[in-house]
């Protein structure tokens, strides 16, 4: 699902199955989709150290804004407030996406609304942890 803002960049929401870049951008939507994709799969690198799957289809990303100076902007959640891996995870995905050619920079914001439950969770992540 997507979301247009009136901010320039593009936005990418959840889910993961229809993830994708929209809005109004000095970046030309082939190389946007690029970067999306790129960004996402950066993104899917990182796992959360107690939960076998990773964050981008346990629902934890909650958007990522492409400005059109190529910083990338990542509003995320974490399952819990009293996640042990609050401190890390952002910087690890901070660091997943900084890696990708082309994004000049990258930011983590943890956000608390909505909470995250699971709702949010991939089919991908829900069969690696038998939740169904």
């Amino acid at each position: 699902m997507t979301d247009e803002t009136p901010m320039t960049g593009a936005v990418a929401e959840k889910p993961p199955e229809t993830a994708a870049a929209s809005g109004v951008s000095a970046i030309p939507q082939d190389e946007l989709n690029r970067l999306t994709d790129e960004i996402i799969a950066g993104i899917k690198t990182v796992f959360d150290p107690e939960i076998p799957a990773d964050v981008y289809e346990l629902g934890l990303i909650y958007k990522i804004d492409i400005g059109d100076d190529r910083a990338v902007k990542i509003d995320m959640s974490l399952t819990s407030p009293n996640c042990p891996s609050a401190q890390e995870l952002p910087i690890m995905i901070e660091n997943a996406v900084a890696s990708v050619p082309g994004v000049k920079d990258a930011k983590v914001d943890v956000v608390w609304d909505p909470p995250w439950d699971p709702s949010r969770m991939s089919d991908e992540a829900r069969l690696v942890l038998n939740m169904w």
